[in-house]
């Protein structure tokens, strides 16, 4: 029976990264994922989807050309050529990893774990193929998409994200049931497309864990676009037609759709047989301490699965901190090991984009009261102003005693990677006469990031 000093249980961003860094360390590690390393996020979201993404983003430049002096001819889309690149791009990440895990002489256990043993020096771990022992066992099973009692994914019509990314035709309309990261992002990306979309939510704000101004102006920017948005509303009934489906909504209206796109969460993938030991969960979700450490020794859980923050990012962050720690020793109890799961960055590629990290507003005053907010917009920026992309504004959150900075929210574009600024900011515990201090170039439009840090004490240069 093949022995491991590590066993990680699936090979999503999580897990792969996790596999790499514990063989970097020189400990004997083998991964087991029942389809292609990657995970969702390689194979059926963040990336195929951020291909997307830009060609929507260009399509829609190119329709705007003449704003530029550019004379543009009649434009098409083949739909063809577009999914043909996503799946390229797929391909060549994938591979890639793959390529890394052969040459680092990684095992990878193309197999679904169905049981796990609790044994006098670890763990068994069997397979539906074969057995194998380990001192240390990672789950990072990751998620799947949620469906309603009333409503279930038939890959026809009602469609699941990746589902959806599979289609080999634009829809001429789409109905997104959820108006969270997910709903918007791809009722965005098919409207750039020229889809006719609408989304029905049922909470009173698109994406409710942003700051609320953020959410406000994402809604005012979608309707722009020719977004309708249904909010405070639920999917009461659906039936099928000849060209789709009829809706039925909460407030007594109907609407007819060609697609029904449900993006109304993601369930925690727990399905291992757990035998003379007991796997403590909440809400379904794997329950772990602060260290990433499950209620069994020397079984961690990592990533989507335990519901901390269900970020790519997140992820592969909390496994190369249990890495070190297996690598350490567990007894080593570095507060630099630890994670703050405010200070991660949340990222959405609708357009404009979203990125926030921190606090929002309303976060900020119920825990302090006495906040300071900074405000600076796209369209007083001279790159912006350039590129023809002033729709959005950066704000700022910050105590007012000792004018640390609790929060970054940012609509705009390019927003998901100013506010990488914002997320090294918070990781220092900086405060707005730290950020003082750093010279931003120009023209940038990180220069609105610097001048919402100015406008804490109403300096900004650039805002009346």
């Amino acid at each position: 029976m093949t022995k491991y000093k590590v066993a990680v249980i699936g090979g999503g961003p999580g897990g792969y990264v996790t596999a790499i860094r514990l063989q970097q360390y020189g400990l004997k590690v083998g991964l087991f994922e029942k389809e292609r390393l990657g995970g969702v996020c390689l194979n059926h979201g963040c990336i195929p989807t951020k291909s997307l993404v830009k060609v929507a983003e260009l399509y829609s430049e190119i329709k705007k050309a003449d704003n530029y002096g550019i004379n543009s001819k009649a434009i098409n889309i083949d739909y063809e050529k577009i999914l043909q690149r996503k799946n390229d791009i797929v391909e060549k990440l994938v591979s890639g990893v793959e390529f890394i895990f052969k040459k680092r002489n990684i095992p990878v256990m193309n197999e679904k774990v169905v049981k796990i043993i609790k044994t006098e020096s670890g763990y068994e771990i069997k397979t539906e193929k074969a057995n194998y022992e380990s001192e240390y066992i990672i789950i990072a099973t990751g998620s799947k998409p949620k469906e309603l009692p009333n409503v279930k994914c038939d890959g026809k019509n009602i469609l699941s994200s990746k589902q959806l990314l599979a289609m080999n035709e634009l829809p001429k309309k789409l109905v997104v049931i959820g108006g969270g990261v997910i709903g918007c992002e791809f009722a965005s990306i098919y409207n750039q497309l020229g889809v006719e979309v609408e989304i029905i939510e049922f909470f009173p704000s698109l994406i409710a864990n942003e700051d609320a101004e953020i959410s406000r102006r994402l809604a005012m920017f979608m309707k722009k676009s020719g977004i309708k948005i249904h909010l405070k509303t639920a999917l009461k009934h659906y039936e099928e037609t000849e060209n789709g489906l009829l809706l039925t909504l909460s407030n007594g209206k109907k609407l007819d759709t060609t697609k029904l796109l449900l993006s109304v969460g993601r369930d925690p993938i727990v399905d291992i047989d757990f035998i003379d030991c007991e796997l403590t969960r909440e809400n379904g979700f794997i329950a772990i301490d602060e260290m990433m450490r499950t209620n069994l020794d020397n079984i961690f859980a990592i990533g989507d699965v335990v519901g901390k923050s269900m970020l790519a990012h997140t992820a592969s962050k909390q496994g190369l901190i249990v890495a070190d720690m297996i690598y350490n020793g567990q007894e080593n109890k570095n507060k630099n090991f630890e994670l703050d799961y405010n200070k991660i960055p949340a990222c959405t590629f609708t357009n404009p984009e979203i990125a926030s990290v921190g606090d929002t507003q309303e976060e900020a005053e119920e825990k302090f009261k006495d906040i300071l907010i900074g405000k600076f917009p796209f369209n007083a920026n001279g790159k912006a102003l350039s590129l023809g992309a002033i729709d959005g504004f950066v704000k700022v959150v910050a105590l007012k005693k000792t004018g640390k900075i609790l929060g970054v929210h940012i609509i705009g574009h390019q927003a998901t990677e100013l506010i990488a600024q914002a997320g090294i900011l918070l990781g220092l515990n900086a405060d707005y006469e730290d950020v003082s201090k750093v010279i931003f170039a120009h023209p940038t439009l990180s220069e609105t990031v610097m001048e919402a840090f100015e406008d804490l004490q109403k300096l900004a240069i650039h805002k009346l």
